[in-house]
């Protein structure tokens, strides 16, 4: 069954990554954990009960009021979140992005080249003193809506 979980807006990242942790040093029967980019403060487990999902929420920052919203949700009431798009066909020269892991996570970056066949992008950090062009991993970005 897949549980919402009510966050801080804008820390989901941060309460998947302390979970993340509690499930590995628990040993919880947690099979996922997602953060929906639609979806702004609440991350979305999937676990075998409403108990499991309690214990992993138990004492972790930025989880607000009770934490789970009341009743699971059917996978296919989330369709419309987990619809599957292109990465490469989504991403534009010019387009402000945020890098999402590696030494430049949080970081806004704005995509100079994008390399569909390696799935690659070269960006420059907008808050750098220097502008030098980092290539990194399609997958590492997450496209700002401006």
């Amino acid at each position: 069954m897949i549980f919402p979980v009510r966050t801080t807006v804008g820390q989901e990242r941060l309460v998947v990554d302390i979970i993340t942790n509690k499930i590995k040093s628990d040993e919880l029967q947690i099979y996922s954990l997602s953060v929906i980019p639609g979806l702004k403060g609440y991350i979305l487990i999937e676990a075998e009960d409403e108990l499991t999902v309690r214990h992993s929420i138990t004492n972790t920052p930025h989880i607000k009021g009770q934490g789970i919203v009341k009743g699971a949700i059917k996978i296919d009431e989330l369709d419309s979140l987990l619809e599957a798009k292109p990465l490469m066909k989504s991403i534009e020269e010019g387009a402000k992005v945020e890098l999402i892991s590696g030494p430049f996570k949080g970081e806004k970056a704005r995509v100079l080249r994008v390399n569909t066949t390696k799935e690659e992008v070269t960006v420059e950090l907008l808050e750098a003193a220097v502008k030098i062009p980092v290539t990194i991993k399609a997958e590492n970005i997450r496209i700002i809506k401006e």
